[in-house]
C-alpha cells in the first residue's frame, strides 16, 4: 500500500512533536513550565458559556454551510466597529482557523503553485500549502534584523509565474512583528500591481502593545479583489478550544470555490457558533485588561531574554510570542535535554524548536519560539529554568 506523497512532504509539529518525551517526565514526577503552545490562561468571557446554557432548541440539527445567520452577523458587524463593511455573502464560518487556511489553500493552488510567506512563520501554513500541492516561497528573515519583512525589493524578487499569493501573520506568530500602515499598503500595492491574493492571518489583531489603532488589510478596498482575511475567536477570546474561524473576502469567484468545500464539510458546530456569536458582545474593556496582562508578560520574556548571554532577540510589538536565537547548536536536542536530564527543584521547560518554522533548510536550528501565555509567576519562573538550562547544557555539552 502506498501513503501519499503530499501526506509524506507535511512534518510534525514543532509545538508538539516532544508530546511524548514530556509525558515521560511528568510521569517521572518533573513539573513542566509550557511555554511551546500558543494556549492562552485567560478566562474565556462568560458570554460562551451563558449562551451554551441558554441554548433550548429540541433538536442540535446542521447549520448552513457557509455558517450560521447570527455568527455571520456577529462578525460582520465587528468588521464594521473596525471601519470595514463586509455583505454576510463575504464571510464564511469554519472549524477554526485551521479549517479556513486549507480551504483556501485548496481554492487557490495547483500542483506547483507558489505562495510567499516571511519565514519563520506559523508551521502548520506548511502542512496546508503542501496538502494543496503547493510549494511555500519563504522571504528569509533574521534575529538579527528583529524578523522585518516588509521590504519590497526582496518580495518581488521572489514573484515568478507560479505565484498565486502573498501570506502573513499581524501581528506575527512566531515573531510577535507588527506592520505599519504603509508597510501594509505597500503590501497591498505589490498583490495588486502583481494580480495575487494578499491573505491576512489577522487572528491576533488586538494584541497589539504600542497603543494603535485595530488595523486589516480589509481596510484598502481597492485590493478587495485580491484581499482575504484570515480570523478566528481562539485567541481573541481566549476560545482556542471553541474552533470557530472565518475566511473573509469580496472575490466572487473565489467565494464560490471556498462555497464548494464548505459544503462537502456540512457544516460547523451548531452550538459552538451560538456560543462564539456571543463573545462578539464583549465590551472594549475586556480587550483593554487582557492587552495589559500581555504586555507585562511581554516584558518579563524580553527582559530575561536579554539577561542570558549570547541571546539574540528582538522586542515583540504584538500577539503573545517572542522568537530568540539562543547561544545552543541545536534547539532541538537542548529541549530534549531539558526533558530528559535537566531538572531544577523537580521542573524543567518546554519551547518550541524553530528549525520547523521555517522552509529554508538549516535556518532555525538555534532559535526557539516562546508563547508567553503563562501568569506572571510561573512566567518568570519560566525564563529562570531556561537560563539555568542553558547554562548547564552548554557546561555538558562543549
Amino acid at each position: 500500500m502506498k501513503i501519499s506523497s503530499k501526506a509524506q512532504l507535511c512534518n510534525l509539529s514543532p509545538m508538539r512533536k516532544f508530546h511524548p518525551y514530556a509525558v515521560a517526565a511528568k510521569e517521572r514526577g518533573v513539573k513542566i513550565y509550557h511555554l511551546n503552545i500558543g494556549q492562552p490562561d485567560i478566562a474565556t468571557p462568560k458570554a460562551y458559556f451563558d449562551a451554551v446554557q441558554n441554548f433550548s432548541q429540541p433538536v442540535i440539527a446542521y447549520a448552513a454551510s457557509p455558517g450560521m445567520p447570527e455568527m455571520i452577523d456577529a462578525v460582520k458587524n465587528y468588521y464594521a466597529c473596525i471601519g470595514v463593511n463586509y455583505t454576510s455573502e463575504d464571510i464564511f464560518i469554519t472549524t477554526g482557523g485551521s479549517e479556513a487556511l486549507m480551504m483556501l489553500m485548496l481554492s487557490i493552488l495547483d500542483d506547483g503553485s507558489e505562495v510567499i510567506i516571511p519565514e519563520p512563520f506559523y508551521p502548520n501554513y506548511n502542512t496546508f500549502v503542501r496538502s494543496a500541492g503547493g510549494v511555500i516561497r519563504p522571504l528569509t528573515t533574521t534575529p538579527e534584523e528583529g524578523y522585518h519583512y516588509a521590504n519590497r525589493a526582496k518580495i518581488e524578487a521572489l514573484i515568478n509565474e507560479n505565484t498565486r499569493a502573498i501570506m502573513f501573520t499581524n501581528p506575527g506568530n512566531p515573531t510577535g512583528a507588527v506592520l505599519t500602515h504603509d508597510e501594509m499598503r505597500m503590501l497591498a500595492d505589490v498583490a495588486k500591481e502583481h494580480d495575487l491574493f494578499l491573505i491576512g492571518d489577522e487572528v491576533y489583531r488586538e494584541f497589539i502593545y504600542s497603543g494603535e489603532k485595530l488595523s486589516t488589510i480589509g481596510q484598502f478596498e481597492d485590493i478587495a479583489e485580491n484581499a482575504v482575511i484570515i480570523d478566528s475567536v481562539s485567541k481573541r477570546f481566549s476560545a482556542c478550544g471553541a474552533r470557530i474561524g472565518t475566511i473573509i473576502t469580496k472575490n466572487k469567484d473565489l467565494q464560490q470555490q471556498i462555497m464548494k468545500f464548505c459544503q462537502a464539510r456540512l457544516s460547523v458546530s451548531t452550538l459552538a457558533q451560538v456560543a462564539s456569536a456571543a463573545l462578539y458582545t464583549v465590551d472594549s474593556d475586556y480587550f483593554d485588561a487582557v492587552r495589559e496582562e500581555y504586555r507585562l508578560r511581554r516584558d518579563t520574556c524580553y527582559n530575561k531574554l536579554l539577561s542570558i548571554p549570547g541571546v539574540v532577540c528582538a522586542e515583540p510589538k504584538g500577539a503573545f510570542y517572542i522568537m530568540a536565537k539562543l547561544p545552543v547548536d541545536s534547539a532541538d536536542t537542548f529541549q530534549k535535554w531539558l526533558l530528559t536530564d535537566f531538572s531544577d527543584n523537580g521542573e524543567t521547560v518546554m519551547f518550541a524548536p524553530g528549525e520547523g518554522f521555517y522552509a529554508t533548510p538549516g535556518k532555525g536550528v538555534n532559535e526557539i519560539r516562546i508563547a508567553y501565555v503563562l501568569k506572571q509567576q510561573d512566567l518568570e519562573r519560566a525564563m529562570d529554568l531556561l537560563a539555568l538550562g542553558i547554562a548547564k547544557y552548554n557546561e555538558t555539552h562543549k
